[in-house]
């Protein structure tokens, strides 16, 4: 069904993140000058890299978006249930939204209309998604915030006139270490009212094998968006890198609970990127650190929403048990 071009409702908001090109530059000259080297994952996000992250969660490898799918498809009437007309839904990371149309879809077929407050880091993808879901969806009015999460709390404070429902999907907690992770739910248990929710994707401890292969697949598409992000440092930067040279590699620390990407030097090597006047050299094997992404038990899942103040209201699993998604809500002050 096409919507009426009164119902085409689209604010878009973007922060100085998504704007100043010296935040990835500064960013890319600590982490290439740092012993041991990083490049941070929320820099693989540029229009590639999130169309090669599209084509990661259709890998046979990457279960991931499969078992969430699978749990929202299982569990959404019983989550659209719990929230009266008028809610807000409010998504980090948001992406293409794939994802979130059942939960749209719902919300829309019980209440009318719906308010959807969309956050990502890429402005082009946020604005690509936004029109195909109004285009997609009648009644549906969306706030598009472009920039890091820290900066779109600004917006996510407002008063909307409803409750709200927080989404944080995919397992996007999984790049934050654990207490960085239980820090930032306290920021976000700061956003709600008692009677509003946080709803988050959280991936949990298993076979190593099935781990190491979701973030290494046979075709090689994970090593492309790995490698992206060189790329992108020549697009932006005039960096000089040739992708060649450098070897995806992922691996699961069992004692962290998390998969652990870097991009290898193949060869001894100096590489020029002239926007920083910077030069930088690796030595042969030398790890350059993109990502972690952090798997928990329900022990963990437990001790760190409550860290944050937080209480788990209800849990899904999939089918196999390899992903949950978790209801939060804010834990009552205990009385001395």
């Amino acid at each position: 069904m096409t919507v009426p071009p009164e119902r085409q409702r689209l604010t878009m908001v973007v922060c100085e993140s998504a704007t100043r090109p010296d935040s990835f530059a500064d960013e890319v000259r600590a982490g290439l000058t740092a012993n041991p080297k990083r490049l941070p994952c929320r820099f693989f996000y540029d229009r590639e890299g999130s169309r090669l992250f599209e084509a990661i969660c259709e890998l046979p490898e990457y279960y991931l978006t499969r078992a969430e799918r699978e749990i929202l498809e299982n569990c959404s009437v019983e989550i659209g249930s719990r929230f009266p007309c008028g809610t807000t839904l409010i998504e980090l990371g948001s992406g293409s939204s794939d994802k979130t149309r059942r939960l749209i879809e719902l919300f829309l077929r019980r209440h009318g209309k719906l308010l959807y407050v969309a956050v990502d880091i890429s402005r082009s993808i946020l604005e690509e998604s936004a029109q195909d879901l109004l285009h997609e969806f009648p009644g549906l009015d969306i706030l598009a915030v472009a920039g890091e999460y820290q900066e779109a709390m600004t917006y996510l404070r407002k008063d909307f006139g409803a409750p709200k429902l927080i989404l944080w999907l995919g397992s996007n907690i999984g790049n934050l270490h654990r207490p960085e992770a239980a820090e930032f739910l306290r920021c976000l248990r700061g956003l709600m009212a008692s009677e509003e929710r946080l709803l988050v994707g959280i991936d949990l401890r298993k076979d190593r094998g099935m781990l190491e292969a979701a973030y290494d697949d046979a075709q090689g598409v994970t090593a492309q968006f790995n490698r992206n992000i060189l790329a992108r440092i020549n697009r932006e930067l005039g960096g000089e890198f040739a992708a060649s040279r450098f070897h995806h590699r992922a691996r699961y620390d069992e004692d962290a609970g998390r998969v652990e990407m870097y991009l290898e030097s193949a060869v001894p090597q100096t590489v020029r990127i002239a926007g920083l006047n910077l030069t930088a050299a690796f030595a042969a094997g030398e790890m350059v650190h993109t990502e972690n992404s952090y798997k928990y038990s329900p022990a963990e899942i437990e001790e760190t929403v409550a860290a944050a103040g937080l209480r788990v209201e209800r849990q899904w699993l999939d089918g196999e048990s390899r992903f949950s998604l978790n209801l939060f809500a804010k834990s009552e002050p205990r009385l001395s």
